[in-house]
């Protein structure tokens, strides 16, 4: 009983309700009983003169010992009713207190177990902060829930997405080599360079996973200084520029000369021009144009980098930085090109300096611009870099 007691807290409620009981119904007879022989001797003593004659004062002594018993007799039923009534009031409260509790026990032993669909019933109150703290916790509760249940969908997605993506590399690996084993490939020049171009795609496919599970974990570390943007823009470009003859498509930039210097590090930042410069690359046919341009909104530099290429539909304009999303679902990652989380690192690195990023067309066969933002570095910054 003891560990009973001891282990459930509707149980400890329901006897800290009993104790308070049963100490007002002792402070109640300890003080009646102190004060019953003064007062009632004191009142009826004084109205004695009037209603009997001297010599009958003792008498008046035993009525006060009988009223005073008959007092308790009736403080003894009374507190026995009392307590009974107030021993099952404590009882259902008790119980109706705990029953948030008890469902939230429930439902985390069911997450615990990998069921993340279980919610705990809240009032229409608890949304709005106007509910009690149980209702309150209820929906605090609810909230990590359904954040859980999200971030294991996402796990789970994340690993159908990169065994599909593993799957097509390693698939031509395999079929090159069982070809030269059986002799129907020839083992020249042109199947070894095929073989090498899939493995070094699968290459390229597990470093981006790396970084990208580095960058999401917050495992890197960003070396913030106060940095002139415009090399970093033009190295990009520069990089870029011969994948872009050879595809014919024109790159060209449109930079002010007096941009103001950003708080950013400028590796990432150069990674981030890269990733977005060789999105428009891939999805602009050749004879097409894509330009970078830089302005400065307020308190913030904007970055962007539009293209006249095969656009993006309303409908997928919200996933286009998720994971291996493709918004051309017959667009294989050969045509395409990249790993399919380029988009997604780039996201990443431009909400770890503070930015945001995000991406407007008009419809398929429109365009497309992306957009990034990131804050102005602060005149007094102590730590810049000359560039």
């Amino acid at each position: 009983m003891l560990d009973t007691i001891r282990n459930h807290l509707s149980w400890k409620i329901f006897l800290s309700y009993l104790l308070v009981i049963l100490v007002g119904g002792v402070i109640l007879v300890a003080t009646l009983n102190l004060s019953i022989a003064s007062t009632v001797d004191r009142r009826i003593m004084r109205m004695g003169p009037y209603i009997i004659e001297l010599e009958d004062r003792p008498r008046l002594k035993g009525l006060s010992e009988n009223f005073r018993q008959a007092m308790n007799d009736a403080l003894v039923y009374a507190g026995l009713a009392a307590f009974a009534a107030g021993g099952l009031a404590s009882f259902l409260l008790s119980r109706r207190l705990m029953a948030p509790v008890h469902s939230m026990t429930q439902a985390s032993q069911r997450i615990a177990e990998g069921d993340y669909s279980k919610r705990v019933p809240t009032s229409p109150h608890a949304k709005s902060n106007s509910g009690d703290e149980l209702d309150q916790l209820a929906h605090s509760f609810n909230q990590m829930a359904e954040k859980l249940e999200k971030i294991e969908l996402m796990r789970l997605q994340l690993i159908a997405d990169v065994s599909h993506e593993l799957r097509t590399p390693l698939t031509a690996i395999k079929g090159s080599m069982e070809g030269l084993i059986d002799g129907v490939l020839p083992a020249d020049r042109s199947t070894y360079e095929s073989v090498y171009h899939e493995a070094d795609r699968l290459q390229r496919l597990v470093e981006d996973l790396q970084e990208l599970s580095r960058v999401e974990a917050g495992g890197i570390k960003l070396n913030l200084k106060s940095i002139n943007p415009i090399p970093i823009i033009q190295t990009a470009i520069e990089h870029l520029q011969p994948a872009f003859k050879a595809k014919q498509v024109k790159l060209e930039s449109e930079l002010a000369k007096d941009l103001p210097r950003i708080q950013a590090d400028n590796d990432r930042i150069l990674q981030v021009m890269i990733n977005l410069l060789s999105n428009a690359l891939h999805f602009t046919p050749p004879k097409g144009n894509v330009k970078v341009s830089a302005v400065k909104v307020k308190n913030e530099l904007v970055v962007s980098v539009a293209d006249d290429g095969v656009g993006i539909r309303a409908q997928d304009l919200e996933h286009i930085f998720e994971r291996f999303y493709r918004a051309d679902k017959s667009r294989s990652r050969q045509e395409g090109g990249g790993s399919g989380i380029g988009l997604t690192i780039a996201k990443s690195l431009v909400d770890a300096h503070g930015g945001h990023i995000w991406v407007e067309s008009e419809g398929l066969g429109k365009g497309s611009t992306f957009y990034f933002s990131l804050p102005i570095a602060k005149k007094n910054e102590t730590n810049s870099d000359s560039r």
